[in-house]
């Protein structure tokens, strides 16, 4: 497998002063850095591993009809693509993959989808991203006859675990706790097990391809469900980040345009902001079905009309997720009375349930606090919640306290689900609201940091070429935060009446031009208006703190440093 190496003696200073924040020193810079696929835990060191992989090869040499069934989010739905890509590798073609409906079966493993197994002759039934707390259905499974493999990476919640076959899960309770697996999505346990198998049959002597082209679903799976980027998790991300512009799977090359696959370096904002939300477009609205079939499409022509249906989809789920999120946020503002705001939790009955969870998150993102979103789930009155956690918090361990209220409950640290009856909604917003006054307001609030500040002239394309070593950012490794000093606002334009394109300049010192870019700023919580701004740094003489991220503009084959504004204030010393 490939192998990258880096210069550690030749670091920008900014890059340095980074590294010492986080405390590293020079071999926990060198472990973060690394590319090195050989220096991994491992993988395959979890328990029901050898039984797993010993089914899946019975299945194999028997022909038996596997089933792999899968979450309808990203994680799941790369995780699906994963294992089918793997057993066509090999040559087994009786696999059959299967999501629920978000919206139909909803989250997790059901009865009745292990009747739709057994009516389909499925012998194996494989969960990804899912399983770990559906012990009725799967007792209901082994009643059947139907050998169950569990793979999750969720936590392990329940009284007892599922009456499975095997359950593969790094998060399980009888797992170490310091195992450095912990950290896998859904996709990265899906993968472990595949290289078990193909361990196994190495063993015996039969052959198996290379499982390297399975990290470039790794790495979108594991982006995208906001996975902690540890050392693991940051080496199978690079890989497959560095291969996926040049797949051999067409699905996936429909992603990119010619001008990114002749770039050196994907950066993961690419997954996160535009390969993840178009594969949950599908899912959020209907069936994620055809966001499966674009990840395994076998020819360029099904890909690019898979990938187009999905971002007509995605225009849509973007104007129900505005028009929900204004709607949420205005309750909020409504709730705030003086007092210090605790938590954010909204409900209204016709609220899109595909979309709840973003909105959870843009909720966390403006008033920097907890967010739970309700919607009506039936007509007999239990509402459905995505919940989101602010700061260090575990919201999952708070809403476990809760669960005797709850009909369905799972997640994890940062988010959860759950389901409930809506006479229970007052009850839990006044218990969470009183567990949280207990905690300090840094345990349990999204705080404004940032990484470092730095001065305008120390902005250059050689800073922004060595950031990209920190790359892939995401949970656990976010992209830095700067403020940076030393600037002025010389004009500003209003995009689309939400978005906002900033032109500033050095403030002193050499003549110096910086463009910026803020996405859904107009009308943000908590922040001076682009005309406040303007007039009060000429009223007051006063030089501007700007707040943001460094990322290169690409535009007509020319690039130009951008600075991706997240807010302003005025004074460096504010």
């Amino acid at each position: 497998m490939h192998t990258t190496t880096t210069h550690f003696d030749k670091l920008h200073p900014i890059i340095n002063t980074l590294f010492k924040k986080r405390g590293f020193g020079k071999e926990e810079q060198k472990e973060f850095l690394s590319w090195d696929l050989k220096n991994l835990p491992n993988l395959t060191h979890m328990k029901d591993m050898d039984k797993a992989a010993e089914r899946i090869l019975l299945s194999v040499e028997k022909n038996q009809t596997i089933g792999i069934y899968g979450d309808y989010d990203v994680d799941g739905t790369t995780s699906c693509a994963l294992f089918w890509q793997f057993f066509k590798s090999i040559g087994h073609k009786n696999i059959i993959l299967i999501q629920p409906s978000r919206f139909v079966e909803g989250y997790g493993l059901h009865k009745s989808s292990i009747d739709d197994a057994k009516r389909q002759g499925i012998d194996l039934l494989v969960t990804v991203d899912c399983g770990i707390t559906n012990n009725e259905a799967a007792l209901y499974s082994k009643e059947q006859d139907i050998d169950l493999i569990i793979t999750d990476h969720h936590t392990d919640a329940n009284e007892q675990m599922p009456e499975a076959f095997a359950i593969i899960n790094p998060n399980r309770r009888d797992e170490p706790e310091d195992s450095p697996l912990k950290p896998l999505a859904g996709v990265g346990v899906a993968f472990c097990l595949c290289l078990q198998v193909k361990n196994l049959m190495e063993s015996e002597g039969k052959k198996c391809p290379s499982l390297y082209p399975l990290l470039e679903y790794v790495a979108i799976g594991t982006i995208c469900d906001l996975a902690t980027l540890t050392p693991l998790n940051l080496k199978l991300v690079r890989h497959g980040l560095k291969k996926v512009k040049d797949s051999s799977y067409f699905g996936l090359r429909a992603f990119f345009t010619p001008e990114e696959r002749s770039r050196s370096i994907i950066p993961s904002e690419k997954l996160s902001f535009q390969i993840g939300p178009l594969i949950n477009s599908k899912g959020r609205l209907d069936h994620p079905e055809k966001a499966l079939k674009l990840l395994i499409s076998e020819n360029s022509e099904d890909a690019l009309s898979y990938y187009a249906h999905l971002h007509e989809c995605n225009s849509e789920r973007k104007k129900i997720t505005a028009e929900v999120f204004n709607q949420a946020k205005q309750q909020v503002l409504d709730q705030i009375d003086g007092e210090e705001h605790i938590i954010s939790i909204v409900y209204q009955k016709d609220w899109h349930e595909g979309v709840i969870g973003i909105v959870a998150s843009r909720l966390v993102e403006t008033f920097k606090v907890p967010a739970i979103v309700f919607s009506n789930a039936e007509e007999n009155g239990i509402i459905k919640a995505s919940a989101r956690s602010a700061g260090p918090l575990n919201l999952f361990d708070c809403l476990k306290r809760n669960s005797d209220l709850f009909i369905k409950f799972g997640g994890h640290k940062a988010a959860a689900g759950l389901s409930m009856k809506r006479e229970n909604l007052d009850l839990l917003r006044k218990n969470l609201t009183d567990d949280l006054k207990t905690l300090a307001p840094i345990e349990r609030t999204l705080l404004d940091q940032f990484d470092l500040e730095i001065d305008i002239t120390q902005i250059n394309f050689d800073l922004l070429s060595q950031l990209d070593l920190l790359e892939p950012f995401g949970m656990g490794n976010e992209k830095p935060l700067f403020r940076c000093v030393g600037l002025k606002l010389e004009s500003f334009d209003i995009l689309k009446e939400l978005h906002v394109r900033w032109n500033f300049c050095s403030s002193k010192g050499r003549p110096l031009r910086f463009k910026g870019i803020s996405f859904n700023y107009v009308g943000k919580w908590g922040v001076l208006s682009p005309d406040q701004i303007f007039d009060l740094q000429n009223a007051k003489d006063s030089d501007l703190a700007v707040y943001c991220n460094l990322s290169i503009n690409r535009f007509n084959g020319k690039e130009s440093i951008q600075l991706m504004v997240d807010k302003i204030t005025l004074g460096p010393l504010d």
